[in-house]
């Protein structure tokens, strides 16, 4: 067993420089565990989870929803739009990390997937997300969520659905049998990622062939006859969310790399200037070296619950 005294002893002998060399790494390493250990405990929030709720039906398969929701709820909710290049996943797939800000400020998530393209065209998967926020809104007292005040979010093909149900989302038939038809599915505030917003001028993308057709690893994503230039016109200006933009539009924030090929910035950017040609303000962040899609994006929902709390939060329970 080593002498406490001569360890200190030791320890008093050598240079003031490598004692706080030795103290300095030591207070590094800790440091480091500690945030390691505190960003584990973020990311994984603790919740009450129900995947697979059947929420409408395409054909033959089922349309489903997960619930996910924390622990101390705020009576809020955000619908996450499971969406990219307009396929999407499974239920139980969208992990929690991925959306612990907005966990952890106490809004229950609704991920919403939908059968995937060219399975389903792009207008049918519009429909059904739109389904997707009536069934949420149908539901509201069961999730115990205000109806009035319901949140949307997703990146890509998940951030042009959400800007579709911003700018066409409405009540549904009076007269339709099935009540959850009846709902609406206009959302109240949005925040999302680098969404294509008008298919009739790709622009810069790499997936513009020039001839002002559908994107080009999309031809079969939106039916049969999108070839045809006539039929395409509509389809593109029916499924590009800035050519529906109207004073009903929810507050809107868009993050969006300056670096993105896929997406250019130009598609938010034009959205952006659109609205505001009607006096409307859309929030554009531009992630400076930003691609479709970065490391970092998990910190940026920080700032997407910052919204949420600003505009789906009663006045005198924001903070």
């Amino acid at each position: 067993m080593e002498d406490p005294a001569q360890t200190k002893s030791i320890w008093r002998r050598l240079p003031r420089w490598l004692r706080f060399a030795i103290i300095g790494s030591v207070s590094i390493v800790a440091l480091a565990a500690a945030l390691v250990g505190t960003g584990w405990w973020y990311l994984n929030p603790t919740v009450d989870r129900t995947n697979g709720i059947v929420y409408g039906q395409r054909g033959e398969k089922p349309l489903m929803l997960d619930v996910i929701r924390p622990t101390q709820p705020n009576g809020l909710g955000v619908a996450f739009m499971v969406s990219g290049g307009w396929k999407s996943g499974n239920p139980g797939e969208l992990p929690e990390w991925m959306v612990s800000p907005l966990l952890r400020r106490g809004y229950t998530l609704f991920a919403i997937y939908h059968i995937s393209q060219p399975e389903a065209s792009v207008m049918e998967i519009i429909e059904d997300v739109n389904r997707g926020v009536r069934f949420v809104r149908h539901h509201a007292d069961e999730y115990k969520i205000d109806p009035d005040r319901i949140g949307v979010t997703g990146g890509s093909a998940g951030g042009h659905l959400s800007l579709m149900l911003a700018t066409r989302g409405g009540p549904g038939p009076e007269d339709a049998d099935d009540p959850v038809d009846r709902e609406s599915s206009a959302v109240q505030a949005v925040a999302i990622f680098y969404p294509v917003t008008d298919l009739l001028n790709l622009g810069d993308s790499t997936e513009n062939l020039g001839d002002g057709g559908p994107p080009k690893s999309f031809l079969k994503s939106f039916g049969p006859n999108s070839s045809d230039m006539a039929v395409w016109k509509e389809i593109g200006r029916d499924c590009s969310p800035i050519y529906h933009i109207t004073s009903d539009l929810p507050p809107t924030l868009i993050y969006h790399g300056d670096a993105d090929t896929l997406v250019p910035l130009e598609q938010s950017e034009r959205f952006r200037d659109r609205a505001a040609e009607l006096g409307l303000e859309v929030k554009l962040v531009v992630h400076p070296g930003g691609e479709h899609g970065w490391p970092t994006m998990i910190w940026d929902f920080r700032k997407l619950a910052d919204w949420f709390d600003q505009h789906l939060k009663p006045t005198a329970e924001r903070e």
